[in-house]
């Protein structure tokens, strides 16, 4: 483990997890044979951390990914949310997956809306107006009223993750959100996201993201999960001990960057 926590990171290290992932492995049954993909695996998330999961191609970051939001079930160990163990979804954890999951019959507002439908607690207009704030957050204003087929690929994406904001959760998990999107649209989402989990008044407490964009690892993250290869093991970790905003060209920058693909090259 490498790790040069400050004050500020030993004060994150002694307050209480938000989520808290323990002792959590996953089998899948191929052909009547047990195929182990996780392994033992342990992390935890705490209030205002951005925390990154990476490792090799395959090694299970997503299925990792998919039990914390309870999509998935362990073979072993579990997941906490505030002590409580993940039973299953919570609309209190949202998820902004790599592919884009929308529904072509449904406009870009719909599909943003689509979230909402289970909120009984929320008024239409509540409802729309949350919506309508998420898409122009993304970038998407004046854009609602199309449809799926009529966007690009990376604005298709920023539908999905204009959708997981609408939700206003506490627990904000990103699968790779930012591969299939332009880069000065990235920037901005990144910038975005990270806002909202240091403001105050936002309801996001944590953000656990799945990347193999070390950059972007290096540049977003506080505490960075490395998976070994299939059946994954937590291979090492790093907690990156360096203010914001970031200079993406400073030596100190691509210090850690090094730091980290050491960890990576270690690991695999």
């Amino acid at each position: 483990m490498d790790q040069t926590p400050d004050t500020e990171n030993n004060l994150l290290c002694s307050s209480e997890p938000i989520i808290a992932v323990e002792h959590v492995s996953l089998d899948f049954k191929k052909d009547h044979e047990q195929m182990p993909v996780l392994n033992d695996v342990s992390m935890v998330a705490r209030k205002d951390q951005l925390v990154a999961i990476t490792g090799p191609s395959g090694c299970g970051k997503s299925t990792l990914l998919r039990i914390i939001a309870g999509l998935n079930k362990p073979t072993g160990g579990l997941v906490r949310f505030r002590s409580s163990p993940i039973m299953g979804p919570s609309k209190e954890i949202s998820m902004i997956f790599q592919n884009f999951v929308l529904l072509p019959w449904r406009t870009a507002l719909e599909n943003v809306m689509f979230g909402l439908s289970s909120r009984h607690d929320l008024s239409e207009q509540s409802k729309k107006e949350r919506c309508m704030r998420a898409l122009e957050d993304t970038g998407l204003r004046g854009f609602e009223n199309v449809y799926p087929g009529e966007l690009s690929g990376g604005m298709k994406q920023r539908v999905g993750i204009a959708r997981a904001l609408a939700v206003e959760p506490q627990i904000l998990l990103m699968d790779e959100p930012f591969n299939s999107i332009d880069n000065i649209t990235a920037d901005h989402l990144r910038k975005e996201i990270y806002s909202l989990l240091i403001n105050a008044s936002s309801p996001i407490q944590t953000v656990i993201m799945v990347s193999h964009n070390v950059e972007e690892i290096v540049e977003l993250s506080d505490h960075v999960i490395v998976l070994s290869p299939r059946p994954a093991r937590v291979a090492g970790e790093l907690q990156i001990d360096m203010p914001r905003p970031r200079n993406k060209k400073s030596d100190q920058f691509f210090s850690w960057i090094d730091r980290l693909y050491e960890l990576l090259a270690s690991g695999s």
